[in-house]
């Protein structure tokens, strides 16, 4: 079973990732609203996941939404919560969101910069606060956000295929 691997893994096992998490070009993190970005690490569109770090650098509600499938978070730095829950996620939290369950994501107004690590299956589907659905992210609307950004920014559209597997 083992005698066709020429490294670690199996010939047809997609590559690795090990890269600086939180990377030293600005340029890395897409923009994705005002004062927010993330950062893609795993972009898995055999699945529909994607891995990354959320940077959050301005106070108040980020989005209302909900997962259909489970949410796995880390905070690396700051605090954030969410308005349906009693708990603040602050750094060195770890954070497990149910499928289905909607909720608000808030930062603080003296937290000046969150990073959170996102470990997402599915979709987010946004929701207007009589929770009627108006827009959605999945892994393939990451990638073309990444794309657009990498090319205008100067590292190049195909930047982001790093981290597609």
């Amino acid at each position: 079973m083992y005698s066709n691997m020429t490294g670690s893994a199996h010939p047809l096992a997609p590559l690795e990732i090990a890269v600086p998490a939180v990377p030293e070009d600005e340029r890395v993190w897409v923009p994705q609203a005002e004062g927010v970005w993330f950062r893609p690490l795993l972009l898995n569109t055999m699945v529909g996941q994607w891995c990354n770090l959320l940077r959050v650098r301005r106070a108040g509600v980020l989005s209302r939404h909900l997962h259909p499938n489970p949410v796995h978070g880390y905070v690396i730095k700051g605090r954030w919560h969410y308005r349906e829950h009693n708990w603040v996620a602050e750094t060195g939290s770890y954070v497990f969101e149910p499928p289905g369950e909607i909720h608000t994501l808030l930062v603080p107004e003296d937290v000046e910069e969150m990073i959170t690590f996102f470990n997402i299956t599915g979709s987010m589907v946004y929701l207007n606060e009589a929770n009627e659905h108006i827009g959605y992210e999945d892994v393939f609307t990451k990638i073309d956000m990444c794309r657009a950004h990498y090319a205008q920014c100067g590292l190049g559209a195909d930047y982001v295929d790093q981290f597609i597997r």
